[in-house]
């Protein structure tokens, strides 16, 4: 009966990745301060404190947003230039924070070199790091250095599973099976992981999406309600906000988009790493 070798790790992939989604939402829970911390406790708690650009960043899409947005905002204040070509030149050499002063130094003492380096260096410099440890200890970020552990790379995981059933039960009803073996029998006993993958996909859909890579739940609750604040809104930190949430999609300069389109292609011919 070589169908029951592929029944147990369709089991064994299936509850492994369930357990795991399961340790995960348990963990973001146990550092969630809960809606009350964030959102003023209906209104007999402290009231939140606001996100800055860069914490909005780092909570939305990473290091790596957070060297967008910098790379954008001085941009947009004629402090540096980004060509349509991918490279980017300082135009004012003072930095008015730690992160355009990583910036700078990214982009070296000649004052011009490619976006991408410049935008991989300041995603991993000091300035990053430490205000990803503050977001952590607020408990509004999620530690890094724990692969598998969040809730998106565990939801990954049970789609993943859910994936390695089904094609461990297509491959074994078409094995050759003894005649007293129902076929449809076998298509159960490889539903019963299937279903326990997807249902533990839906409940997490429900109760947890979306599923973010950085942020906790309390810090997607601020995210939330700084989306909702800003609807509407025109000025020039609106803008920013808007990139530190969705991106350089958000960007709306064509030649400030086609700066960044050269990033990945120049990234990858230079052999960096992802951070």
């Amino acid at each position: 009966m070589f169908w029951v070798l592929l029944l147990l790790p369709a089991w064994a992939v299936a509850d492994t990745a369930c357990t795991r989604l399961c340790l995960a939402a348990v963990r973001a829970a146990a550092v969630d301060p809960g809606p009350a911390a964030t959102a003023g406790d209906g209104g007999r708690g402290p009231a939140p404190v606001p996100l800055t650009l860069y914490e909005t960043a780092f909570l939305s899409g990473g290091p790596r947003r957070v060297a967008d947005v910098t790379l954008v905002s001085m941009a947009r204040q004629r402090r540096l230039l980004l060509a349509r070509t991918g490279w980017a030149t300082v135009v004012d050499p003072h930095g008015r924070d730690d992160m355009e002063r990583s910036v700078i130094g990214a982009i070296g003492p000649r004052g011009q070199s490619r976006i991408a380096p410049v935008r991989a260096a300041a995603a991993t410099a000091d300035p990053v790091r430490g205000l990803a440890d503050r977001l952590v200890r607020a408990g509004l970020a999620v530690p890094d250095g724990h692969a598998g552990t969040t809730i998106a790379d565990a939801v990954r995981q049970v789609r993943f599973a859910a994936a390695a059933v089904a094609g461990l039960g297509a491959a074994a009803l078409l094995l050759p099976v003894p005649p007293d073996v129902p076929r449809h029998l076998i298509a159960l006993w490889f539903a019963l992981p299937l279903v326990l993958a997807l249902g533990c996909l839906a409940m997490a859909r429900f109760e947890v999406h979306p599923y973010a890579r950085w942020a906790s739940p309390a810090g997607q609750r601020l995210l939330e309600a700084l989306s909702r604040g800003t609807d509407g809104a025109g000025d020039d930190r609106a803008y920013l906000t808007s990139v530190a949430v969705r991106g350089i999609r958000a960007v709306g300069e064509p030649d400030l988009r086609a700066a960044f389109a050269h990033r990945e292609h120049g990234h990858r011919a230079g052999g960096e790493r992802e951070y």
